[in-house]
């Protein structure tokens, strides 16, 4: 068991098949990045730097993507509650795997360089 799979034994089931939705498009798009804990959430690491990060809340689920991808996929979406790094969702409005995997690929630029 990895510690992401203990993280999500806790979470409600409705939230938990969510957020392993979001796991398997990470882990599609960027196979060998490496799932550790940090600050108490799931996070995907690529050669030891953050890549992104996810979590479970009360009323709502959280992608962490970092202030770029923000700032870059902004207009995809309005919809969503925001702040510097993280865009907040609920299940009746979920992340589609397109908004997912550009947000990864903003991720993956800004480690390469």
């Amino acid at each position: 068991m990895t510690a992401i799979d203990a993280y999500l034994e806790h979470v409600d089931p409705t939230q938990r098949t969510e957020l392993e939705r979001i796991r398997t498009i990470i882990r599609a798009t960027v196979p060998d990045a490496e799932e550790v804990i940090s600050y108490g959430i799931p996070v995907f690491q690529l050669r030891s730097k953050y890549l992104i990060g996810f979590a479970a809340f009360k009323h709502h689920m959280s992608l962490f993507p970092g202030a770029e991808a923000i700032e870059t996929l902004k207009p995809k979406l309005t919809e969503y509650k925001l702040s510097r790094g993280t865009i907040q969702f609920t299940l009746d409005k979920p992340l589609s795997e397109a908004i997912i995997i550009q947000a990864i690929k903003i991720r993956l630029r800004s480690i390469a360089t």
